[in-house]
C-alpha cells in the first residue's frame, strides 16, 4: 500500500508541525520596531512620546485578537493564517512604502491604523499555529509552547541578522523583508497545518524524542545566530554563506516528517500505525480532571461538580465568562501584565535605551534580547515538562523566579554601570521568554482546550496594555521630561539618567509581580500534584501491559 502525506498520518501531523515552527519563526516582527523606529522619528519629526504611542498602536492590534480567539473555534486553521497574512502583508506594506519614502509619510493618525494592522496579523498567526499544536500534542503542552514560543523569539534576530548580513541594516529592506517573508511562509502553511483528532495522535515517548530533536536543532539557530551576533563585523562572502547556513538550519526540522514517511514505507504495515493510535482515544485533560476513584456516574452532575470546585481542575473547560469568575485566572492575568508589559517597554525603546547610553549600534542589544528571549522560552517549557513530570512542581514557580530575575536586569540598566545595557538586554530576554513560555501551557491546564483560543487572547491583551502603561505613558513621558527639543521638532536624551526612573519603577512592579506568582503556585499546588498521579498511575499501567 502506499504512503500519503496527508495532516492525520504521524509524518504528516510533524510536517503540519514543521510550517508552525516556520510561522512562529516569522512572526515575532511586532518585537522588531525598534529596528526602523529611528527612521520613523525622523520622516515625522516626532517626539519620543508620539514614537512610543506608534509602538503602542501596534501592540494595540494585540487587543483584536480576540477576534481571531473567537474565530479559532468557529474557523479552520488555513483560514487563520490567510487573514493573518493578509492583515501583514498590508500593514507592513504601508510602513515599507513610508520608510522608503515611496510615498509621503502618511497622517500620524493613518500611522497608527496601519501598524495596528501589523500587530494584529501576528495574533491570527499565533493563535492558528498555538491553539492548533496544543490540541495536537496535548500530552506535551511545555515542549510545543516552548518550542513555537521559543522561535517568536528568534524571529527578530533571524529577520535583523537577515537584513544586516544581506542588506546592511537598511530600514526599509527591513519592512520590505517584514512584508512579504511571513506572507509567503503563511501559504505554505495553509496546506499542511490542520487540527488531528486526539485518536490520531502519536505516543508520548515517541513525541518526546521528537521534541528532544527540535530542541536540539533550535538550540543550534540560537548559537549560530549568537556567535555571528557578537563576532564584530563580517565581509560580504561570510555575510552570504551565514544567510545560506540560516536558511539550511530553519529548513532542517522538515527531516523528522520526512523520516516518518520513509520508515512508514518501508514498514507498509497498517497495523502498526493502528497501535499507536489507539494509544490516546481521549482528551488528555479529561483523564486527568476525573482519576478513576473520583468519576462521578452522573454525566448530569457535571455541571454541579464544576461549580462546587474551589479551583479549577485539569479537563474543565471554562468559557471565557467562568474563567472570569475564578481568582485564579485574575492573579494570572496581573501577574502576566506585571511581566509582559515591563519586558515589551524595554524592547520597544531598545532603540533609544542604547543611543540614550552613547551606543550607535544599537542592533546587537535588540539581537540579544531576541536569542535570550528564546532560550528562556524553549527551556522553561520543556523544564517546568519535567518537573511536572518528576515532582508535580507548579508551573507558576518558574514565572516567579523568572520576575525576580526581572527586578534584577532592571536595577542593572538603572544603575547603568559599563556592559550593563549587555547584561540587562540578555535577563530581560530571558526572563520575557520564560512568561511567555509558561503561560501558554497553564491557561490551558487551568481552563481547558475547548475555548483556550479565546482565553488566550484575553491574556494576550496584556501586550497593548502593558505596552501602553508602561511604554506609552510611563517611559514616553519620563524621557520627554529629560529629553531636550531639536531643530527638526523632535526631541533627544543621552546619559544614564533619561531611563533611570523607568527601571527603578518597572523593578517595583516586577516585585508586585513575583507575589502574585507565588500567591497562584500555592492555590494551584494540589491541581499540579493531581497532574503528577495521574501521569505516574498511566505509566505504571502502561509498564504493566507491556510486562504482559
Amino acid at each position: 500500500m502506499g504512503f500519503k502525506l496527508v495532516p492525520t498520518n504521524p509524518a504528516g501531523k510533524w510536517l503540519g508541525f514543521v510550517t508552525a515552527v516556520w510561522v512562529q519563526a516569522i512572526s515575532g516582527n511586532n518585537y522588531t520596531f525598534s529596528n526602523y523606529s529611528d527612521a520613523l522619528k525622523s520622516l515625522m519629526a516626532l517626539t519620543q512620546l508620539q514614537l512610543n504611542n506608534l509602538s503602542v498602536a501596534k501592540d494595540v492590534g494585540k487587543a483584536f485578537g480576540l477576534l481571531a480567539g473567537l474565530a479559532s473555534d468557529r474557523l479552520p486553521t488555513p483560514v487563520l493564517l490567510l487573514i493573518g497574512s493578509v492583515e501583514g502583508f498590508i500593514g507592513y506594506g504601508v510602513q515599507w512604502l513610508v520608510v522608503s519614502q515611496k510615498i509621503k509619510p502618511l497622517p500620524y493618525w493613518q500611522m497608527c491604523v496601519f501598524l495596528c494592522l501589523g500587530g494584529n496579523s501576528t495574533t491570527w498567526m499565533n493563535t492558528a499555529v498555538l491553539v492548533t499544536c496544543i490540541r495536537n500534542f496535548r500530552k506535551n503542552r511545555g515542549p510545543v509552547s516552548g518550542i513555537l514560543k521559543g522561535y517568536v523569539g528568534l524571529s527578530t534576530a533571524i529577520f535583523t541578522d537577515l537584513c544586516t548580513a544581506l542588506f546592511s541594516d537598511d530600514p526599509s529592506t527591513f519592512l520590505l523583508m517584514l512584508t512579504v517573508v511571513p506572507f509567503l511562509v503563511c501559504l505554505t502553511a495553509i496546506f499542511f497545518l490542520r487540527e488531528i483528532p486526539p485518536s490520531s495522535s502519536s505516543g508520548e515517548e515517541n513525541e518526546t524524542r521528537y521534541f528532544g530533536i527540535f530542541n536540539a536543532l533550535a538550540i543550534v539557530v540560537a548559537v549560530y545566530l549568537l556567535v555571528y551576533d557578537v563576532s564584530g563585523s563580517h565581509s560580504r562572502v561570510i555575510s552570504t554563506a551565514f544567510s545560506v547556513i540560516l536558511l539550511i538550519l530553519l529548513a532542517s526540522p522538515v527531516s523528522i516528517p520526512i523520516y516518518l514517511a520513509i520508515q512508514s514505507l518501508i514498514r507498509s504495515d497498517p497495523k502498526s500505525n493502528s497501535d499507536v493510535e489507539r494509544l490516546v482515544t481521549e482528551p488528555l485533560l479529561i483523564e486527568e480532571a476525573i482519576p478513576e476513584t473520583e468519576k462521578k456516574p452522573e454525566a448530569t452532575a457535571a455541571e454541579v461538580v464544576v461549580e462546587t470546585r474551589r479551583r479549577p481542575v485539569i479537563g474543565e473547560d471554562h468559557t471565557i465568562f467562568e474563567a472570569f469568575r475564578t481568582v485564579d485566572f485574575w492573579i494570572m492575568f496581573v501577574s502576566f501584565l506585571c511581566g509582559v508589559g515591563t519586558g515589551l517597554t524595554v524592547m520597544n525603546n531598545m532603540g533609544q535605551m542604547g543611543l540614550a547610553l552613547g551606543y550607535v549600534d544599537v542592533s546587537i542589544f535588540i539581537s540579544l534580547t531576541s536569542i535570550f528571549g528564546f532560550f528562556g522560552r524553549i527551556l522553561s517549557g520543556s523544564v517546568s515538562e519535567h518537573f511536572i513530570k518528576k515532582a508535580g512542581t507548579p508551573r507558576p514557580l518558574w514565572n516567579a523566579a523568572s520576575q525576580i530575575l526581572m527586578v534584577v536586569g532592571y536595577i542593572l540598566m538603572a544603575i547603568a554601570l559599563p556592559g550593563s545595557l549587555y547584561i540587562g538586554s540578555i535577563v530581560v530576554g530571558i526572563c520575557y521568554g520564560i512568561r511567555l513560555a509558561i503561560t501558554v501551557p497553564t491557561a490551558s491546564e487551568l481552563f481547558g482546550l475547548k475555548y483556550y483560543g479565546l482565553i488566550y487572547n484575553v491574556l494576550i491583551l496584556n501586550l497593548p496594555l502593558g505596552s501602553f502603561l508602561f511604554s506609552g505613558l510611563l517611559a514616553g513621558f519620563l524621557y520627554d521630561a529629560q529629553a531636550t527639543s531639536t531643530a527638526g521638532g523632535g526631541n533627544t536624551c543621552i546619559g544614564a539618567h533619561c531611563y533611570r526612573l523607568v527601571f527603578t519603577v518597572m523593578a517595583f512592579v516586577c516585585v508586585v509581580g513575583f507575589g502574585l506568582d507565588v500567591v497562584l503556585a500555592i492555590r494551584t499546588k494540589n491541581l499540579y500534584a493531581k497532574i503528577f498521579a495521574n501521569k505516574k498511575s498511566k505509566k505504571s499501567a502502561l509498564a504493566a501491559s507491556n510486562a504482559h
